[in-house]
């Protein structure tokens, strides 16, 4: 599975169980949106967080033939982190309302809606 890493590669997931907190995002992008407009903006927001050290990973998926259930968005986006801790700076940086942080993700959030969001452990995660 292909990730963008902390180091901008594009680079097979090498994550060991029990590793990641992995923050699910689905979502449509507003109508009239630029598809080509709106992959830049999140990889600019997504990489710059991951630069700061307040995510690990991630990577943005796009629903292939129409094949998803009904109540399922046409993007997804998953976010890898090493605790709720990181999890919890990254939500902290991007709600500041000042900055660079803000103003990259004001660019990429005003291109999208029907936005559903999921929290999910790797799994098992006992020793």
């Amino acid at each position: 599975m292909p990730v963008v890493s902390r180091s901008g590669k594009v680079e097979k997931a090498h994550i060991q169980e029990g590793d990641m907190d992995i923050y699910h995002i689905w979502f449509d992008l507003k109508p009239g949106t630029d598809e080509r407009a709106f992959a830049p903006a999140l990889s600019a927001f997504l990489d710059h967080m991951r630069d700061e050290g307040r995510i690990e990973a991630w990577r943005m998926m796009r629903c292939k033939l129409g094949l998803r259930p009904d109540d399922v968005r046409e993007f997804h986006i998953m976010i890898e982190t090493r605790d709720l801790a990181q999890l919890d700076s990254a939500f902290k940086a991007a709600a500041a309302r000042s900055g660079e942080t803000d103003r990259l993700h004001f660019t990429a959030n005003a291109m999208v809606t029907n936005v559903k969001f999921g929290l999910f452990r790797d799994w098992p995660d006992w020793a």
